[in-house]
C-alpha cells in the first residue's frame, strides 16, 4: 500500500471535513505572536515553552509536516523565516490563505517529511514539527533528516504520541474499558483488519502507526541529538486522559 499517496488524500479530505488540525489561526493569534507573545501547540493543549525557542528575528524556521495554517504563520509572524513542508496540499493551501490574508512570507513545500532531500545539508535552525510521526511507517528516518538539516547548535521541537495510545481496544477504550490488545509497534496495516479499520475509523480514514519510545526518543539520540526538553499532554475527549497524558513533546538540540 502507498501509505504517504493514501494518507496525503486522506489530510486533503480532513481540510473539507474542517478538522481542528486544519483550521487556520485567527487575526487576533496573529497579531499577539507580532507583538512578542508567541504560543504554538505540537500536541492538543500545551503550548511550548517560550524558553524552547531560540530569537526568532531572522532564524530560518522548517514547520514539518506543519500544514494547516497554525504553527507556521505564527513562527513568521514573530519574524522566523518560515518554510512549510507538508504532504497535503489542502493544508499547505491554509498557510497560504493566512499568508495572503496577513501579509507574510512563508515558502510552501509539497513532500515527505521523511524525505528532506530537497533542503541543503545546515539548512535551519529551528525544526517545528507537531504530532504527525504517526501517519509514517518508519520514525527514525525523520530524526535522521533533521539532524542533516538543522545548523550546528539548532533544535528540533516535536510532539508525537505515547504508544500506549495504540495499545488498547478502540471500541472498549471509547466507553473507559481499557484491554490490552495491540502489541507495540502498532500499524493499522497490521495490527488491525481492514474492515474493523474502516469500521472504526471511516472509509477514508489516515493510515496510523504506533512507534516505540526506543524509536520516538531513542531515535532521535542515535541520530546525534541531546535531549534537553521534555513534557506530556493529553487529548481531553479521550477517555483514557482521566488516567494519563499519551502526547509526549521533546526538545533535542544538535551538538
Amino acid at each position: 500500500m502507498d501509505v504517504f499517496s493514501l494518507n496525503k488524500k486522506a489530510w486533503d479530505l480532513e481540510v473539507e471535513k474542517g478538522n481542528q488540525w486544519t483550521l487556520t489561526v485567527s487575526i487576533e493569534e496573529i497579531a499577539k505572536a507580532r507583538s512578542g507573545d508567541l504560543k504554538i501547540l505540537l500536541t492538543p493543549t500545551l503550548p511550548v515553552p517560550k524558553s524552547w525557542f531560540p530569537p526568532l528575528s531572522g532564524s530560518r524556521v522548517l514547520c514539518l509536516a506543519s500544514g494547516g495554517g497554525q504553527q507556521g504563520p505564527l513562527l513568521a509572524a514573530a519574524g522566523a523565516q518560515v518554510t512549510v513542508l507538508d504532504s497535503s496540499p489542502m493544508q499547505l493551501a491554509q498557510d497560504q490563505s493566512v499568508v495572503e490574508r496577513e501579509n507574510l512570507k512563508i515558502r510552501l513545500v509539497e513532500g515527505n517529511m521523511a524525505d528532506l532531500s530537497v533542503f541543503p545539508d545546515l539548512s535551519f535552525d529551528l525544526i517545528v514539527n507537531p504530532v504527525s510521526t504517526c501517519f509514517i511507517p518508519a520514525v527514525k528516518p525523520v530524526w535522521c533528516e533533521c539532524f542533516r538539516v538543522l545548523l550546528r547548535g539548532g533544535s528540533l521541537i516535536t510532539g508525537f504520541c505515547n504508544p500506549v495510545e495504540y495499545c488498547f481496544d478502540e471500541e472498549l477504550a471509547n466507553q473507559g474499558t481499557f484491554q490490552l490488545r495491540y502489541a507495540q509497534p502498532y500499524s493499522d496495516l497490521t495490527s488491525i483488519g481492514d474492515e474493523e479499520r474502516k469500521r472504526l475509523f471511516g472509509e477514508d480514514a489516515a493510515i496510523e502507526f504506533g512507534h516505540t519510545l526506543e524509536d520516538q526518543i531513542g531515535g532521535q539520540i542515535e541520530a546525534g541529538f541531546h535531549l534537553t526538553g521534555f513534557y506530556e499532554d493529553q487529548w481531553p475527549d479521550r477517555k483514557i486522559a482521566e488516567y494519563m497524558a499519551t502526547f509526549i513533546a521533546t526538545k533535542a538540540n544538535k551538538p
